[in-house]
Formats: structure tokens, sequence, C-alpha cells
């Protein structure tokens, strides 16, 4: 079933004679094939295909590159919370599997509670069809799709580089593709965010299983997850319904490996799920970025994982990647039509602040709050089931009317949870 989310308002400005230019530009200069294009994007996640979408719907000649088919899987529980569905491209129609109305909480099994809502918290997705719709509608928007295509490496100078408002993109097969821009989406292992020298603080590693059930055990999954405070510090671990599938998974600390192992088949164990073959088990490694990390280097930026850019604490990265990549995609087009290296660096500073000024506000409040939550889980656990406002807050977030950072700003009760991390 599809649900189709109101459209949001949006505009769009050209410029056609300075376009034409661009385009005359890109041909004159052409090498390989003859085409020189205005932003080559890698990476067809999330981010990359909102890159995409914002530089083609600028009117600007757009590459996506993707090195696996589509669809794919992608490691994900896949909640769509408020900021997600708000940073969708308009009239997107949301492939939604499941329409979250209760939270069951509990402590490492313990101290279970389920709180509901007459309201739809946020939906649940399969990354899959997620991921296959946003390319669609990067393509949809004027960009053109390739996949299959490994990047090897980008070069910004040397003898692939025709003139210094290029930078080459070189496949794994030696094949050399250029552009006036290049914005690295291609996730939390990104070869674009080598190039651009990405610094990381915090790796975590998350477990995750596809299990099919049952109906009768999909009927009582339906509608709600569960969100379980873990045994190792800053861990947790969820129950995401997708219709005849339950998405279940965990995350730790990189470095804990066996321990976060032993933490799955311990939820798996106790909600009665051991006995379901999974379909799918997978792993990945989520990633954060320094606070003065880097998000580009001369006419190559960075977005999503690829910039190690998601909420530290939920490790929730599907928002932090739809608004990034189209801040990237944005910036990308000014950088394409940037005349000298100066320019191109102004505009990509103004793309760093864009980024720093909201989703790193967000990030260091993120940061804050796991360092409390790795010392005192139960303190959450107890907030979330027994004190309504922070039930209220948690509700407020998902539903994207407002944020982490915003509930600091607004709530005294949250500052002095902040202050804990100061205390021993």
């Amino acid at each position: 079933m599809r649900w189709r989310w109101p459209k949001a308002a949006r505009t769009r400005a050209g410029h056609e004679g300075e376009r034409e230019r661009q385009r005359q530009v890109s041909n004159d200069s052409a090498a390989g094939n003859g085409e020189v294009w205005d932003v080559i994007v890698v990476g067809a996640g999330p981010a990359g295909s909102a890159a995409a979408r914002a530089a083609a719907a600028a009117g600007r000649r757009t590459l996506l590159l993707e090195k696996a088919e589509l669809p794919r899987y992608k490691t994900c529980g896949g909640g769509i919370i408020g900021p997600s569905r708000d940073a969708l491209p308009p009239g997107f129609e949301l492939p939604l599997s499941d329409r979250v109305h209760a939270v069951t909480f509990s402590l490492n099994g313990r101290m279970t509670r389920t709180r509901r809502s007459k309201r739809m918290l946020f939906g649940l997705v399969n990354r899959p069809e997620f991921d296959d719709a946003l390319a669609r509608s990067a393509v949809a928007a004027g960009a053109r799709l390739r996949t299959g295509a490994q990047v090897s490496r980008v070069e910004q100078h040397g003898p692939a580089v025709p003139d210094r408002r290029t930078v080459a993109v070189v496949l794994a097969g030696g094949e050399t593709l250029l552009a006036r821009a290049v914005v690295g989406a291609d996730g939390s292992a990104s070869r674009i965010g080598t190039h651009v020298g990405v610094r990381l603080e915090q790796v975590d590693l998350g477990l995750e299983s596809e299990i099919p059930v049952p109906p009768e055990v999909a009927a009582d999954w339906k509608g709600r997850v569960l969100l379980d405070w873990g045994p190792l510090p800053g861990s947790y671990g969820w129950v995401f319904p997708k219709g005849d599938t339950l998405t279940v998974g965990v995350i730790a600390q990189r470095g804990e490996g066996a321990a976060t192992r032993q933490y799955l088949s311990d939820l798996v164990g106790r909600l009665g799920l051991a006995g379901f073959e999974p379909s799918v088990s997978s792993g990945h490694l989520t990633r954060c970025r320094t606070d003065d990390s880097p998000l580009s280097r001369g006419r190559v930026l960075v977005c999503g994982d690829a910039a190690g850019l998601l909420e530290p604490w939920t490790r929730e990265g599907i928002s932090f990647a739809l608004r990034s990549g189209r801040l990237a995609g944005e910036w990308a087009v000014r950088i394409a039509d940037a005349g000298d290296a100066v320019d191109a660096r102004r505009q990509a500073l103004n793309y760093t602040f864009a980024v720093k000024s909201g989703l790193g506000a967000e990030m260091g409040v993120g940061r804050r709050l796991l360092e409390v939550f790795s010392r005192r889980p139960r303190l959450f656990h107890t907030a979330l089931v027994g004190f309504r406002p922070a039930w209220v807050a948690f509700t407020r977030i998902t539903r994207g009317s407002t944020s982490l950072a915003g509930i600091v700003r607004t709530s005294p009760m949250a500052r002095r949870v902040l202050e804990m991390r100061e205390r021993p």
C-alpha cells in the first residue's frame, strides 16, 4: 500500500543564459566520450538521489552513479520520521509497509511498557523499495542514472583533468568521467569521503535480521515497534514490523562484536522469535564525523553517510541523508557554475556552513545525549514510560514538529538532563 504525503511548496529559479554558457564550456573542453557533466553524484542511496534530484531540478546535466543494481538490499530499520518525510521530493509516494502508533519500551528485556498514540508516530519502509523510488524521482527530475558503476577514485589534478574547472571520476574498469562538480554519497565506507579527508569520531556496529513470521505473530506487532535499551553502553535494539516480516536489530559501539551478536541473539530469543529462520542477516558500521571534519575538497562535496552525518544517539541517518543530500545538490550547482577556484571554494564553504548550522547543531545535542544515555539508560527508560512530558517530546520529534535541538532549546528539564554528563 502506498500513501501520498501532502505536497510541499517548492520554488525553482533558473538562469538559462548561464546554463547554456556552462553547457558550451562543457562541450568545448570535453574529453573521453565527449561529455563533461555539470554534476556527477556517486551513490544512489537517499543522500545521492536527493543530491541528483536537486541538481537536475535546477536544470543541470546530472549523472547519478550506483555500483549495484537497483533495487538492492540495505541494512536499515527503515523508520521514516517527520524530518525524513518533510525532506522528500514534492508528491513523493512513500512505499510504507506499516504505520506506527505504539512503542513498547524495555530495559534489556525488563520493565516493559507500551505507550500508544491516536496519531501516527512514524512510518516504516523496506529500503530496497524506498531507495529505488528515490532514484526514480531523481531520474524524473532529469538526472541520468547509471548502475553497475563502481567508482575507484576521483582526481582534481593530473592528466585525466583537462582543466582546473573539472573533476575526473575514475571507474573500476578505467573509464573516466568528467564533471564541473562531484557529490560523494557512497556510504559509510566512502571512497569520496577518503578523498575529501572525512574524520570520524564515533563508529558503531549494527546487526540486523529480517525474520518472516506467520500471520498471528505479524498481527501482534502490526502498528507497534519495540525499543529495547541494551546491556552495552549506548546500545539499543529494535523490532520494526513490515507486513509478514519483522526487522530485528541491535546497535552498539564498534569493538564489542561478540557482545553485540550475543545481544541480538538474546533479544530474538526472549521475544519468542528464535524458531523462525531469518531471510536476511546482515551487519554494517555507522560513522559520525568529528565536528571539524571537512565536507568538501575543491569541487567535491560529501553528504549523508559519506560525510559521517547522522544523529549520534539514535544513529538515525535517513533524514540526515535526505537533508544533506539536497543541500549538496544545490551547492554542487553553484560550484559547477563557478568560473574559478576561489568562487568554487566560496560555494563549498557556504555548503559547509549550511550543514553545520542545521544538522551539525542536532548532532551536537545527540552526542551529549549519548553520553548521558550510555551512563544512565534507566533514567531515559523511566522518563519515557512514566513521565508524560518525555513521551510528548518523543512523539513530537518522531512526527517532525520539533527536533532534539529544539527540545533542548525550549525545555529546562532537557537541559538539566544534558548537564548530567558533567557529573561523575
